[in-house]
Order: structure tokens, then C-alpha cells, then sequence
């Protein structure tokens, strides 16, 4: 393996390393002196050109990806529900009870998802059908997470061939405090729950 493919796979192991390069922090004498301790490469200056070329790569790589990534979010749309809930319950329940839940929403064009796991169930709803929630799932309610709202963006269909744009769009979201509750998608559309004392920022930080 020539020590460009060394170099390579070693940053790319390296995350926080590809992140500095990524914003020239990165001394490249100190970076070049740990590859070749840790693969055994005589060759130090072979490193180092190794490694600034990586890092022309990574940015040009990066530059292009932001660039079809804030085309593409500048002309999605934004919808936002509040007074959302999210119900986590356990798996063993009655499912009639939430075909049941479904059609009572689905007949007022309500908001309703659910996302099935290993152990658990969670059901995303408007707050009004809490105590319907309460008295068909009883005692099988793990938690309720109350006070959220609902941020669904819709995107152009192209954005399903577009790589890294959720770690884009969660890493804005994490960088300014802003913590997921859940998040899910369907095809175009790329849904948030949120605390809604984020809403204003959340909204700032998707207008592209």
C-alpha cells in the first residue's frame, strides 16, 4: 500500500483529524511524525506532501458537497406544527389500540408517526389526543415528552442521492444547542421534534 493510501486511511479513521484539516488547523510536520510512528513509514517527507495534498482534496471535496447541500435546502420548504408530543411506550401492547389512535387522527388530518423499535414504540402526536393516548396504553407509557414542535423539510428528490446532508443539517442543529428529540424521514421530506423554545433559532438556521 504507497503511504498517499496510508495517509488517507489513517485520517479518514481520524475524524477529529479530518475536521482540522478541513479548516487548516492542522500542523502538518506533527500529523506527518505520527503516521509514520504509528504505520512505520521511513519516508517523512513523503507524509507530509501526502498530507497537504489530502488536504486540498478534503476542502474541495467539502466545498463542493456545501454548495449542492445550501442549493438544494434554499429550495426546500419549511412547515412548522406546535403543541406536539411524543409517547414512548413498550412493545408488548394491544396493536388495535393504535390502529385505533390512527384513525381518529387520520380523520382530522392530524399529525401522527410512529416509529417501531427493538423494545419500544413511539408515537408522535398533536397534545390533544393526549388523553386518548393515556387511556388506551395505561400503565405501558414509559415517558411523554410534552411542549415540542414538529419541523418538517421538504426537499427536491435529488437530496435521497445527495450524501451527508442529515450530518449537515444535525450538526447546525447541535452546534447551537439545539437538541433532536426525534427525527425521521419520508423520501423528500426530513422531519425534526424539537423543544419549542428552539423554534426561532431553529427557523434562523434554516433559511438558506
Amino acid at each position: 500500500m504507497n503511504i498517499t493510501k496510508i495517509t488517507e486511511e489513517f485520517v479518514n479513521q481520524h475524524p477529529s483529524i479530518k475536521d482540522c484539516l478541513r479548516q487548516d488547523l492542522i500542523n502538518f510536520s506533527k500529523l506527518s511524525r505520527k503516521i509514520q510512528h504509528e504505520k512505520d513509514i521511513k519516508n517523512f517527507e513523503a507524509i507530509v506532501i501526502a498530507s497537504r495534498r489530502l488536504k486540498e482534496k478534503i476542502v474541495h471535496q467539502e466545498d463542493r458537497l456545501e454548495k449542492k447541500l445550501i442549493y438544494l435546502l434554499k429550495n426546500s420548504k419549511i412547515e412548522v406544527k406546535n403543541k406536539i408530543i411524543v409517547t414512548v411506550i413498550e412493545k408488548n401492547i394491544f396493536f388495535d389500540h393504535i390502529i385505533e389512535l390512527q384513525e381518529a387522527i387520520a380523520k382530522k388530518n392530524d399529525i401522527f408517526h410512529v416509529i417501531q423499535g427493538s423494545d419500544t414504540i413511539t408515537i408522535i402526536t398533536p397534545d390533544s389526543y393526549l388523553p386518548q393516548i393515556k387511556s388506551k396504553f395505561k400503565h405501558k407509557i414509559l415517558k411523554i415528552s410534552e411542549d415540542l414542535i414538529e419541523v418538517a423539510l421538504k426537499t427536491e428528490e435529488s437530496i435521497e442521492e445527495t450524501p451527508g446532508w442529515v450530518a449537515y443539517l444535525t450538526t447546525r442543529l447541535a452546534e447551537n444547542n439545539i437538541n433532536i428529540i426525534e427525527t425521521m424521514s419520508a423520501w423528500t421530506e426530513t422531519i425534526f421534534v424539537l423543544h419549542k423554545e428552539d423554534i426561532a433559532k431553529t427557523m434562523d438556521l434554516l433559511q438558506f
